[in-house]
């Protein structure tokens, strides 16, 4: 038992590495170590994400605001219109949609399932453009771009939707926004994610304190071993080149995506 306690906290380490590193993957992975390893029940692992991933990702993103590789602007106005989107798109859209979603060849689509290869498709996407896109940006056209208020906002209440509708939606979802459409180098993409991941995540933890029973002492130990591997994951990016940890971020989202697919695929049948 003591043994699958500490693989679970080195595994918070490696949670704070993997935001360090690439500014997302944390509630990807988070979720799982508590359920798995350390035997949390999964509502309550999702209330105990949401601090880890948002206390890690604060404490990240102030070691990249050290660095001068936090665009703020970017961060407000994507923020702003991402956090309505995701709350109407939750109140409203998803209790609308049918459950099962549609049926093909007499084999019904549940609603869970359908989110899930929507969420799964939409993170090969993405790794695709990640991997694929390897055009810099010159200093001019950032300066420019970083000031764009309308498209910035737009791109936030995109993902803002697509988020509101898989129920999650770190880094994989805006780092590829903010580096293909916001046109961010990398490691300012990294830098800006963190600080609006950490946003949406803290405020989500604020409406479970009340509803769930927080194991304090397990949770901010969890936490504090998390921010221990943000700060390893943040020196290690400043040995690693920018285009390599762009291309090594879109694999990593690309096994993710075929993961979910494949288990999804397998839950029909197929």
């Amino acid at each position: 038992m003591e043994i699958i306690i500490l693989a679970g906290y080195a595994a918070a380490v490696l949670i704070g590495m993997s935001l360090g590193l690439i500014g997302g993957g944390g509630s990807i992975l988070t979720v799982p170590v508590l359920v798995y390893i350390l035997g949390v029940d999964p509502v309550l692992a999702t209330a105990y994400s949401l601090f880890v991933v948002g206390t890690t990702s604060l404490v990240g993103a102030g070691t990249f605001m050290k660095k001068r590789l936090v665009n703020y602007h970017t961060a407000i106005v994507f923020a702003i219109p991402s956090f309505v989107t995701v709350f109407l798109t939750r109140k409203f859209l998803m209790p609308s949609l049918p459950d099962p979603l549609f049926i093909v060849q007499n084999t019904p689509i549940e609603k869970s399932v359908g989110i899930m290869i929507f969420f799964a498709l939409l993170m090969l996407a993405a790794s695709i453009s990640m991997i694929r896109t390897s055009k810099k940006v010159a200093a001019e056209e950032l300066h420019q771009l970083k000031f764009n208020f309308p498209m910035i906002a737009l791109e936030g209440s995109v993902v803002g939707l697509i988020t509101g509708i898989v129920g999650a939606g770190g880094g994989f979802l805006i780092i590829p926004a903010l580096v293909l459409f916001a046109r961010l180098p990398m490691k300012m993409a990294v830098g800006t994610s963190l600080l609006i991941i950490a946003a949406k995540s803290l405020i989500g933890f604020l409406g479970d304190v009340t509803t769930q029973a927080i194991d304090w002492q397990m949770l901010l130990t969890f936490t504090g071993l998390s921010v221990l591997g943000i700060f390893l994951g943040s020196a290690l990016s400043r040995k690693i080149d920018e285009k390599a940890l762009k291309t090594g971020f879109g694999w990593f989202v690309l096994i993710m995506g075929f993961y979910i697919f494949g288990k999804e695929l397998l839950s029909l049948g197929v």
